[in-house]
């Protein structure tokens, strides 16, 4: 609210909405987007329960519920209590409060089964020898349609030469 009145006073005119009607300046970026475990979500490295080891390390949370993919707000930079904090920093995943029916969406904790990208423990060495993999399939295919074809030319290029009216005895 602070914001978005200094906003107001500021330049006499409300901030640039999203389509919910929040102010962009705090509501245009996802929650996953700013924090400080995204390195861990990128590198697979996840918290299997509130209580494991990786949970200490500062795994990302995602495979306990965190919403962070799917929840635009600026957790991640204003910090609450003072900017001391926010949930994901104190060990608890985002529950998607600042999102529209947020509490019509079931459970806080749905795992989201549908978030787009190649999948969460995709890591950037599986990507990688997926895509050579498809290269080397893409060039042998291309290596043997070549030959085949080369062979069809030469084929009928010898035809060609072939001298007419018999042998030579």
């Amino acid at each position: 609210m602070a914001g978005t009145i200094v906003y107001l006073l500021a330049f006499d005119r409300i901030p640039q909405l999203d389509g919910l009607g929040r102010p962009k300046a705090f509501y245009s970026r996802r929650v996953h987007d700013t924090c400080y475990r995204r390195p861990n979500y990128d590198a697979g490295l996840f918290v299997e329960s509130f209580d494991d080891e990786n949970a200490k390390r500062g795994y990302c949370l995602y495979k306990v519920g965190c919403r962070g993919p799917v929840t635009y707000n600026a957790c991640a930079v204003t910090r609450w209590n003072n900017g001391v904090s926010y949930p994901i920093q104190s060990g608890h995943g985002c529950i998607g409060c600042s999102e529209a029916n947020f509490w019509d969406n079931g459970p806080f904790y749905q795992h989201l089964t549908n978030f787009p990208g190649f999948g969460i423990e995709t890591t950037a060495d599986k990507i990688g020898v997926a895509l050579g993999a498809a290269t080397a399939v893409g060039i042998t295919a291309h290596a043997l349609a070549t030959n085949i074809l080369k062979r069809g030319k030469i084929g009928e290029n010898l035809v060609e030469i072939k001298p007419e009216g018999g042998s030579h005895a």
